[in-house]
């Protein structure tokens, strides 16, 4: 059996991952003791607080399921999870702009784990709109999942 050092693989890189999902956490917390759901807090001009429980992926996708949706995203996030647990363990730390793409990802996916888990929902709230349009609300967890797979795409399109 391989044992894999923590300091030199990209194992190291989930300190970003446990950074995420702290910030993600807290934040939720943040907006269910502050928030009341539906109601906008305008903070700045284009942007608001809004609480939102999402029952489906990214952007609502799937939003509208019977409830089955819940399961199927939880196991997505598992497994993508302990994927990029043992991706990161075959990466050298050094590869920097991967593994921290990696660490994002794995960051993001547990904590929507956890409110599927915990409340049958993702917590929402980061509301950017013009006019009377508005992109979907989402969270941190959301955020860093998306940054971390636009870095993993822009990597394989540099190195192609």
């Amino acid at each position: 059996m391989k044992h894999y050092n923590i300091s030199s693989s990209g194992l190291r890189w989930l300190v970003v991952t446990v950074l995420v999902l702290v910030l993600d956490r807290a934040s939720k917390q943040l907006a269910i003791h502050y928030l009341v759901a539906g109601a906008p807090l305008p903070v700045f001009p284009h942007f608001n607080l809004t609480l939102v429980f999402n029952r489906g992926a990214v952007f609502g996708f799937l939003a509208t399921g019977s409830g089955w949706q819940n399961w199927f995203f939880s196991a997505i996030a598992i497994v993508a999870t302990l994927v990029i647990v043992v991706l990161l363990a075959h990466f050298s730390w050094r590869e920097k702009w991967s593994c921290f793409a990696l660490a994002l990802i794995a960051g993001g996916a547990p904590g929507n784990l956890a409110d599927r888990l915990l409340y049958g929902h993702v917590i929402d709230f980061f509301d950017f709109y013009m006019g009377k349009w508005h992109f979907a609300v989402f969270n941190i967890a959301d955020s860093a999942i998306c940054i971390g797979v636009f870095m993993l795409l822009l990597d394989a399109l540099r190195q192609k």
